[in-house]
């Protein structure tokens, strides 16, 4: 005889705000009925412990999944503890009474027992895939059975049943598909055992679906290292996020003590197609006791480091009600933390190690790694600094900083870099000849990013970056100074007339002794460089503004070459026709374009005739 009853809550209401607003995706209802399931055999394992025998031996443990198309039911069934009729009563007519966690809290070692199930809210999210839910359940030492069934309605029937084997039965009658809801999929095999492997891969006991075991169970991380192939981490890696080559190195990492969580974690070769793309998406997968919750954590990895792939796995996490999300985020900053330490690390041995795969990897990755240090101010200057490398004008390989600063000669004062489009055009800036012949070494930058990463720095173990595109590099001896401040006043009525021809292309032409066989360089003065101005400019909608960002630009002219000489005999027509010639040919030098193309060779075509 059945006896129906209403659900001990205010109202249903509260029922349709379990199953439709604490989980905002219907698939994980087969995940937590898997985890309900297994803490049900944990919960049973412990017991036999406790008294000496299950009756079963551990390796007969199981969850088993059924499918009838035409009946439109999905079962799931395991040989866990079961449950008494009163048991069915209080943990599913009771919203939010999780008997696992009732079950935890009373046994003596809690600690080590792993349940998966906290909050008692997990069984009724099957009711967003579900019409009709009937559960069959025999508790161990039990001799009947009792049969529960809900529409999610109302309230819920229980009554005396048949069942043979101790354990519980959960069966699904799955609702009709809708315009706006596809529920076949929860019918079809293909389906079932792609969610099982997405969420429940790594539940402890087999999950069959017919003769078809789905889960691993045996979780690589949870495994000694020493246990562990290399080929067992690149099959791993491949398969679980689809890559085509080897990972470049592997962290396995494990930690006790405030917090207790197993990770693995690899760096990739390559720069995924879409890794710079807003549509990447970065993270970890967390997993709480073998039951993924989150496929990308993105909490667990800071943005410069979103490159690592990889698994977090922990008991300790402090899950919201729907295990879709952490209730709290001071465990997950301390895991986060250590991943941080372990993959810079990481980075670190492989420069010592294998420079050679450091600077591959580089080239994939180190622009993230310099727009994280500009992003964060220079704040992540600790963790990324001495990652950096570039190339250099007289050293075949890249170098860090640390590097440049051992190999600087006594009396260098400054980190001299320039910035370019390739390391081969800034070694052809009339402006390193000087630099080169006194053997200082330029660092090469050709990202959009250097500059302004340059001014986030501005300093490295107390040495100033400066640009080899300043006017003013300090390199002149005292006597080269006065000669120069001699020469300005000498030659003011020159230098005057050159930049009136000019007008407002540079704010001033000066006399440079930085130069040794180019007739003039363009420089800047000011807070904005050339490379800033140039980067700007090319932003969408720099074109219309009232007042585009210009470096203040300074025409320098070589003192010592013929060409100086010749502009002091030239007429003044002639001396314009020459100003303007120079200057698009530093802009060319620099990597900038002619104002006027047409007008430069006209200009060409009758200096030459």
């Amino acid at each position: 005889m059945s006896a129906k009853k209403k659900f001990k809550a205010e109202s249903q209401r509260v029922l349709d705000l379990m199953i439709n607003s604490i989980y905002t995706n219907k698939e994980i209802f087969l995940r937590e009925l898997i985890s309900n399931a297994s803490d049900a055999i944990d919960k049973r394992y412990y017991q036999a412990l406790q008294s000496g025998d299950s009756g079963l031996s551990r390796d007969e443990f199981a969850i088993t999944l059924s499918i009838d198309k035409e009946g439109r039911t999905l079962v799931i069934s395991d040989n866990g503890c079961g449950m008494t009729a009163q048991e069915l009563e209080n943990n599913l007519g009771v919203i939010a009474k999780s008997g696992s966690l009732e079950f935890k809290q009373n046994v003596q070692s809690a600690e080590d027992i792993e349940v998966i199930g906290q909050f008692g809210v997990g069984f009724y999210s099957a009711f967003m895939a579900a019409d009709e839910i009937t559960v069959e359940s025999r508790k161990m030492g039990e001799d009947g059975a009792t049969r529960w069934h809900s529409n999610g309605s109302e309230g819920f029937t229980l009554e005396a049943a048949e069942k043979e084997d101790v354990g519980t039965v959960i069966t699904l009658k799955i609702k009709e598909s809708s315009e706006q809801e596809d529920y076949e999929g929860y019918l079809e095999d293909y389906r079932v055992k792609e969610l099982v492997k997405r969420y429940s891969d790594y539940i402890r006991y087999p999950i069959r679906l017919g003769e078809d075991t789905l889960n691993s169970m045996s979780p690589l991380w949870r495994k000694n290292k020493n246990e562990i192939e290399q080929q067992e981490y690149e099959e791993f890696y491949q398969g679980e996020f689809h890559a085509f080559e080897k990972p470049l190195r592997v962290i396995h990492a494990s930690a006790e003590g405030m917090i207790t969580y197993q990770a693995l974690l690899f760096l990739p070769e390559k720069a995924p197609y879409n890794y710079y793309n807003k549509d990447f998406e970065k993270g970890l997968k967390l997993y709480a006791n073998g039951v993924m919750i989150m496929e990308h954590c993105k909490d667990l990895l800071p943005d410069c480091f979103s490159f690592v792939r990889g698994v977090v796995d922990s008991q300790d996490l402090s899950l919201n009600i729907s295990r879709e999300m952490l209730q709290q985020d001071r465990q997950l900053k301390s895991i986060a933390k250590n991943i941080e330490k372990k993959v810079k690390n990481e980075l670190k041995d492989l420069m010592e190690e294998d420079r050679a795969a450091y600077h591959a990897f580089y080239q994939a990755f180190g622009l993230n790694l310099k727009y994280a240090l500009y992003a964060s101010y220079g704040m992540q200057r600790d963790l990324l600094l001495e990652l950096l490398e570039f190339p250099t004008t007289t050293q075949e390989s890249a170098a860090t900083f640390a590097e440049y600063i051992a190999r600087m000669p006594e009396e260098q004062k400054y980190i001299y870099y320039a910035t370019g489009e390739s390391a081969a055009q800034i070694k052809r800036l009339p402006q390193c000849e000087r630099l080169t012949e006194m053997g200082y070494e330029v660092l090469c930058l050709t990202d959009d990013i250097d500059e302004f990463l340059c001014k986030i720095l501005q300093q490295v173990e107390e040495k100033e970056l400066r640009s080899i595109l300043e006017a003013d590099l300090e390199l002149e001896s005292d006597e080269e100074k006065q000669a120069l401040e001699q020469e300005s006043e000498a030659r003011a009525d020159l230098f005057t007339a050159l930049q009136e021809a000019l007008g407002e292309r540079v704010a001033r032409v000066a006399p440079t002794a930085k130069l040794r066989s180019h007739p003039v360089c363009l420089s800047s003065s000011g807070g904005l460089s050339l490379e800033m101005e140039r980067i700007l400019q090319a932003q969408p909608g720099s074109e219309e503004a009232e007042m585009p960002m210009k470096a203040e630009r300074v025409l320098e002219l070589n003192i010592n070459h013929p060409i100086y000489e010749k502009l002091q005999k030239l007429e003044a027509d002639a001396l314009k026709d020459y100003a303007y010639l120079l200057y698009n040919q530093a802009l060319l030098i620099e990597g900038f374009p002619v104002e006027n193309p047409v007008e430069f060779a006209e200009a060409m075509c009758k200096l030459m005739a």
